[in-house]
């Protein structure tokens, strides 16, 4: 009887291993490994169409602050995959990065790659830095690049239940956003709405929203089967490492992500090809 029972149980394990086996998990890495998915391709046609619609207004607009320009070329992106990743309008991240940072000209910008003039708080655990502000030797936080600074102003306002009521609004609201920054208490200046509307209406950054939120609804024609395109940087790496281990040069890295140095920062997606 006992071996009967031993039989049987050895039958049984055999089955289950085999249906097991037979089933395979497909994971996200499987699927960019395979093929592009679709989150990609959209990323990748909303940062072509918004380097065409760039170039051709700074064509059209020569007379309007080079700074500020140049500080949109450089930023837009950035502030468009932040929109993707968190509901943040871009033409918001990207008026309020050229008022507070003084289009990256500022002491606080330059020197510490704080770009949106957030305080520490009580729960900043990164670096730190003084400034004079509201009050003498304020205490502001330093970053190591200015990707950092894009990156914890979407967190800064993902996470605070004061500004939880901005993300009931529209994305293309980017006036009602404006308006909810000062109510919510973001900035002192009494004209902060106001400025950050006259610089989104003045550059057309609400096209950046546009392209966003218009591209939901498109599907874009890639190849079907295509090698991984993009890699996420991890502690330690560098843009030479990274083409170096990709059998590219650092200048193509640096064009086909839109870089105008060498600074990455950890969680910072790359694309490894066009």
């Amino acid at each position: 009887m006992k071996k009967l029972i031993l039989f049987i149980s050895i039958i049984l394990v055999s089955l289950l291993s085999s249906c097991g086996s037979s089933k395979k998990m497909t994971s996200s890495s499987d699927r960019n490994v395979n093929g592009i998915s679709e989150e990609l391709k959209r990323e990748k046609r909303i940062y072509a169409d918004s380097n065409l619609f760039f170039q051709k207004f700074k064509n059209n607009n020569s007379n309007l602050n080079h700074y500020t320009i140049d500080y949109i070329e450089k930023y837009k992106n950035i502030a468009i995959e932040k929109m993707i990743e968190y509901k943040i309008p871009a033409s918001i991240t990207l008026s309020q990065g050229i008022l507070e940072s003084g289009n990256g000209r500022s002491e606080l910008s330059r020197k510490s790659n704080n770009h949106f003039g957030i305080k520490c708080h009580k729960d900043w655990k990164g670096k730190k830095v003084r400034y004079d502000d509201d009050r003498r030797r304020e205490c502001f936080r330093k970053y190591d690049n200015p990707v950092g600074s894009f990156n914890d102003h979407s967190l800064f306002l993902t996470t605070r239940g004061r500004y939880a009521f901005l993300f009931d609004l529209k994305q293309d609201n980017y006036k009602g956003w404006a308006k909810g920054l000062k109510k919510a208490g973001y900035a002192t200046d009494r004209k902060y709405p106001t400025k950050l509307i006259n610089l989104i209406e003045d550059y057309h950054l609400n096209e950046y929203d546009k392209l966003v939120l218009k591209s939901k609804n498109k599907r874009y024609n890639y190849k079907e089967k295509e090698p991984v395109v993009y890699i996420t940087v991890n502690k330690g790496d560098t843009l030479y490492s990274i083409a170096k281990n990709n059998d590219i040069t650092v200048e193509e890295l640096k064009k086909y992500n839109h870089l105008i140095s060498n600074e990455i920062s950890i969680g910072q997606k790359l694309y490894l090809s066009k």
